[in-house]
């Protein structure tokens, strides 16, 4: 069946059309962000591409500073597929695909340094904030990579300290006092089936598709993270390509925070 699916995708592509009439490097409409979607988080945000659906939400946590670094806090970042949103997700422990949404996400935050993490220590070797950011599905299109990296740093921009008497967090209580961030590393992932490269595809897509490559990138253009996925390796050229095709298009998805 994916084999006809495949044929079939090969065949408009080499038309220049996709399945839903767009073109390769053209993404779904509308898209929408929506920060602040969850009142009683530190930080959230809602984005729409197409039909894929999921929310970021962030908590704001003091703990103990980890021996290696005792004048810095930190960012944990975990993705839930919720069986509501597709009927190829189970309950359960984490899955190999939720593992690696959450990894891509992470990776582009804290390769570009985007959070000032010393700055989110309250006392060197004993307590810092650290940020808690959970990314939840609530229907899968395809292209989850795009949406929640979106997600992720939408929630980060909207994210604000709650109220803390050294020793305790009053979460009732909000500071406005942003979390301290230097950049706004965005993620695209970029897909190559055959020898055609196209962006966003929806779920039937990603059915298909033979390799695909995550990269972050920063505001002035600089690469921060890479991950790569697939079966089929992927030769210098292409790499090049859909490196120039992500730089290209977060500059576009950036547009809407």
């Amino acid at each position: 069946m994916n084999e006809e699916l495949k044929n079939h995708v090969l065949g408009l592509l080499a038309q220049g059309t996709r399945l839903d009439g767009r073109k390769p490097l053209e993404y779904r409409q509308p898209i929408e962000v929506k920060k602040g979607y969850i009142p009683s988080a530190d930080g959230s945000a809602y984005v729409r591409i197409g039909d894929t659906e999921v929310i970021a939400g962030i908590k704001l946590n003091v703990d103990k500073t980890y021996p290696d670094t005792p004048n810095e806090g930190g960012i944990m970042v975990g993705a839930e597929l919720y069986p509501l949103a597709s009927p190829d997700f189970e309950t359960g422990p984490p899955s190999i695909q939720a593992v690696e949404l959450a990894r891509v996400v992470d990776r582009g935050i804290r390769e570009s340094h985007a959070i000032d993490v010393e700055k989110l220590c309250i006392t060197p070797g004993e307590k810092a904030w650290f940020v808690v950011l959970d990314i939840c599905t609530i229907n899968e299109g395809g292209n989850l990579f795009d949406a929640s990296s979106l997600a992720a740093l939408a929630a980060l921009q909207n994210c604000t300290f709650p109220g803390f008497d050294g020793k305790k967090i009053d979460y009732k209580e909000r500071t406005g006092k942003q979390l301290p961030m230097s950049k706004a590393p965005l993620s695209v992932t970029v897909y190559k089936i055959a020898e055609h490269f196209l962006t966003d595809p929806t779920f039937e897509e990603e059915k298909v598709y033979d390799a695909r490559l995550s990269v972050a990138v920063e505001e002035n253009g600089m690469l921060c993270a890479l991950q790569k996925g697939g079966d089929s390796p992927l030769a210098p050229d292409d790499i090049m390509k859909m490196v120039d095709i992500a730089v290209e298009k977060t500059q576009d998805l950036r547009k809407l925070l």
